[in-house]
């Protein structure tokens, strides 16, 4: 028995379907998460951005597919050499070094929020809209550090000390912050 997914954000407010709508979407997913890279604190080897806020909010507002096609042409406009990256960076280099399992998650991310919001309608309410985020989070983390052991050798302490210990208090606060927009945005979504 499969439940009825409910409706995303994205389809709420632009309900009549067209593959320009969806092309608009995915392209205005993926230019936001290439601003927000540019807002950077460069700390080595993994630099502090906004992309995961941009990251859960499309996956949320965009629902799994559109939220992961977003995240997929973010990746192929920087590995193509577009300077979508954090600091301006591009190119294929940027996934074999420290930073390209966090990179590689931000489709997997987009897609568990994106799930989570469409199966259990979490984005209506801010504690939801938080847990549907810590899960992609997780998701980040898992694919990130895992990543980044392997291409410099760091192991236990020092690489909880060089890829998540430094962003937990930023993170924390881009969650809150998405769990307040969302629901914020669900009601003015219908007020229209």
């Amino acid at each position: 028995m499969t439940q009825a997914a409910h409706p995303t954000l994205a389809r709420t407010l632009a309900p009549t379907p067209s593959l320009l709508r969806d092309a608009l979407l995915v392209l205005g997913g993926a230019a936001l998460v290439a601003l927000v890279a540019q807002v950077e604190i460069p700390l080595k080897p993994v630099p502090v951005t906004l992309q995961t806020l941009a990251v859960l909010l499309i996956g949320a507002a965009l629902g799994w597919k559109r939220g992961a096609a977003s995240l997929t042409t973010y990746l192929l406009a920087g590995a193509a050499g577009l300077p979508v990256f954090a600091g301006g960076s591009a190119g294929l280099a940027k996934f074999a070094g420290p930073t390209g399992g966090y990179l590689l998650s931000y489709i997997f991310a987009a897609a568990a929020v994106g799930w989570l919001v469409q199966r259990y309608a979490l984005d209506r309410k801010p504690v939801g809209a938080a847990l549907a985020m810590l899960v992609a989070s997780a998701v980040i983390y898992a694919f990130g550090l895992t990543w980044l052991g392997l291409v410099t050798g760091l192991k236990g302490q020092a690489l909880l000390n060089a890829g998540l210990t430094p962003f937990l208090l930023g993170d924390s606060l881009k969650i809150a912050l998405a769990a307040l927009l969302l629901p914020g945005a669900w009601a003015f979504a219908r007020k229209r």
